[in-house]
């Protein structure tokens, strides 16, 4: 597959078919670097902050939730937010993150929702990963996804959010909607980084 981009770090390729971006795996950080990355963030469950920023992905994907809905909040963290944000609003959370909340068995339920923030660049095998998420969905569910969106090759190379050495890869308005086709769902962009995919029912 043809390098799309390369600096100092790393090189990026680009699919031909989805036009996901996505980093190599030879340029993958160990499991217990990446985590040193994440334990450096400070996002805490009652920062105001922290809290307006989810709620781009919160406020959309409320509108689609009725009361009690039971939902997975899958790479949530160490600290939860989002989470604590929809089990304010009457829904039921579920926890899962490969290093903070690895407890594999909620991988084995079905949701109403699913939220990602913040997730999916991180993934190295993001096909499969939201395929295994698409498979938990209740029909009529929602998949809610938070992640910064590439456009073109120079905007790319100047682009801050590629810089962060766990993030693998990165999606595109047009991956979202290759996606979407594939598995017959149903697409919303409510914000520049936010995407919810309906399973229809």
């Amino acid at each position: 597959m043809p390098i799309f981009a390369r600096d100092r770090r790393r090189e990026y390729r680009r699919c031909q078919r989805c036009l996901l971006v996505w980093v190599p795996p030879a340029f993958f950080l160990s499991p217990e670097r990446e985590k040193a990355e994440y334990d450096l963030h400070e996002n805490s469950t009652d920062d105001p902050g922290y809290r307006r920023f989810l709620s781009r992905l919160a406020d959309p994907l409320l509108r689609y939730l009725e009361a009690g809905a039971r939902g997975l909040d899958f790479g949530c963290g160490p600290g939860p937010a989002l989470a604590a944000m929809l089990e304010e609003r009457g829904c039921r959370l579920s926890l899962y993150d490969i290093f903070y909340y690895p407890d594999q068995t909620v991988l084995q339920g079905r949701y109403d929702f699913i939220t990602a923030t913040e997730v999916v660049e991180h993934l190295h095998k993001p096909g499969d990963e939201l395929a295994r998420l698409w498979r938990l969905l209740r029909p009529g569910g929602v998949l809610g996804i938070m992640t910064k969106r590439v456009s073109d090759r120079d905007a790319f190379l100047r682009w801050h959010y590629r810089n962060d050495p766990t993030h693998v890869c990165f999606f595109s308005a047009e991956t979202f909607a290759w996606w979407a086709t594939r598995h017959g769902a149903t697409l919303q962009l409510p914000a520049a980084d936010t995407a919810l995919l309906f399973k229809n029912s």
